[in-house]
């Protein structure tokens, strides 16, 4: 008897990526004749059945919704599905939640596992590794299938769905502000690399900030930190280097990130380099987790209100379901959640 193969087997067996396996067995324009011949004799060997996801959705509705988040042990995507679960509960549907673990192949058979009669739509948030390749190609195919898709946070433009975003552009533009306000000269930005949209429009606001303030931008004030490293496993590199912009710039006397560990981080390395914080240098992060309520001082953030979002989410996508307007456009909106500065003891 032949054993059951996976998506990722025959990628493994054939030396080429899931994406290729995916759009192969879907006899996509992209992939070469000679390829799919291959991907599609392998898989009628072991007898690998694609996902039939019409299926699912129109004959066979499950009342449950899948989430894909690139990672568990983080405040913001636990409020989110927080808030996901409240509405849907409410709603009548149950929650799965998926994993990526900012991997590309892995959020591909996250889609594939549940979409095969499991779920009746997706909310997600796109891995990393999905942003920097910029293949998008198995959401716009579940999609075309019947199935509703809901991103948040981590958004693009090429993928037509409804969105809930947060004011990412606005909100860093306001905490900068008020560090100018807070009369600081020296501002530093510690960031991720531009293909994160999120991190792209918070460096946008800081900059924008910098500009209306008449101060000019400088660009060894930025850090652009390569997250490609966990750095939640290897702390010790990231504080190097935020020691390395301190040591490198000592005038500095505030500091915006855009995210919670960056800016704990920083606050950890400024008492480590013997710097008082509110009275030498104030520190304000993104993302209102738990830790910065907790930390000494406690930290100023911008709060992304993720129960909301995950509550308007889960609202766009049920609505969608149980629409029965079969309109020839389809049309999709975007959300946006207005952030709210909250104001702790790390700024004057």
């Amino acid at each position: 008897m032949k054993r059951k193969i996976t998506l990722k087997q025959i990628a493994r067996e054939l030396d080429v990526s899931i994406s290729t396996v995916s759009k192969a067995l879907r006899n996509s324009v992209e992939i070469s004749d000679d390829t799919k011949q291959k991907v599609q004799a392998f898989a009628k060997l072991y007898n690998y059945r694609p996902n039939n996801i019409a299926l699912s959705l129109k004959n066979r509705r499950t009342n449950t919704i899948g989430i894909i988040i690139p990672e568990i042990v983080h405040h913001f995507f636990s409020k989110v599905i927080r808030g996901v679960e409240l509405v849907a509960n409410k709603r009548g549907y149950n929650v799965i939640v998926g994993l990526s673990n900012e991997s590309f192949a892995k959020e591909v058979i996250n889609m594939e596992m549940l979409a095969n009669g499991s779920i009746d739509g997706f909310i997600l948030s796109m891995s990393k590794e999905t942003l920097q390749q910029q293949d998008y190609h198995h959401f716009n195919e579940t999609m075309s299938q019947g199935m509703p898709i809901v991103m948040f946070d981590r958004v693009v433009s090429d993928v037509n769905c409804d969105k809930v975003i947060v004011d990412d552009f606005n909100g860093a533009k306001n905490a900068v502000k008020k560090l100018i306000n807070n009369k600081c000269k020296s501002i530093a930005l510690i960031t991720t690399k531009d293909y994160v949209s999120v991190g792209k429009l918070r460096t946008q606001g800081y900059l924008e900030a910098l500009e209306e303030s008449k101060m000019i931008p400088q660009s060894e004030l930025i850090l652009k930190i390569d997250d490609s490293l966990d750095y939640e496993v290897h702390l010790e590199k990231l504080e190097a280097e935020i020691e390395q912009l301190f040591k490198s710039n000592e005038k500095i006397d505030g500091v915006f990130a855009v995210n919670e560990l960056y800016a704990l981080s920083a606050m950890k390395v400024a008492r480590k380099l013997g710097l008082d914080i509110p009275n030498d240098i104030q520190v304000i992060g993104f993302t209102d987790g738990v830790l910065s309520k907790h930390a000494t001082p406690s930290l100023t953030t911008v709060s992304q209100h993720a129960q909301q979002m995950g509550e308007k989410a889960a609202d766009l996508l049920i609505n969608k379901l149980e629409s029965e307007n079969d309109e020839e456009e389809e049309r999709f909106q975007t959300l946006v959640i207005p952030t709210e500065l909250i104001e702790r003891e790390s700024t004057k």
